[in-house]
């Protein structure tokens, strides 16, 4: 019974050896057929899916933006200013064992 399966198998995919790609062009026609239902499923997932999502409120999504706004506006600040720091040493550094 196994071997039937795994000849049968062979036979689908194209190595039953009589030379005709019939088997291959039945078996892609075959599942072609199944797209539109796989389609509403997928969908229909999405569907439920998105009704279990926990939606913030448009308080939270302000209140998040403003932290995040800060916080980037804060590191941009301190990061431009500590390698301001860092070039202006590397400089003092650079030129003071260049010249001796």
């Amino acid at each position: 019974m196994a071997e039937a399966l795994k000849l049968k198998e062979e036979g689908i995919r194209g190595g039953g050896g009589n030379g005709s790609g019939g088997n291959k062009v039945a078996a892609a026609l075959g599942g072609f057929g199944e797209y539109p239902r796989r389609i509403r499923s997928f969908l229909h997932d999405v569907r439920v899916e998105m009704k279990q999502v926990n939606w913030p409120s448009r308080q939270d999504v302000w209140s998040t933006t403003i932290v995040v706004t800060v916080t980037v506006a804060f590191f941009g600040v301190y990061f431009a200013i500590t390698d301001g720091i860092l070039v202006r040493l590397y400089g003092l550094l650079n030129n003071y064992f260049h010249t001796h």
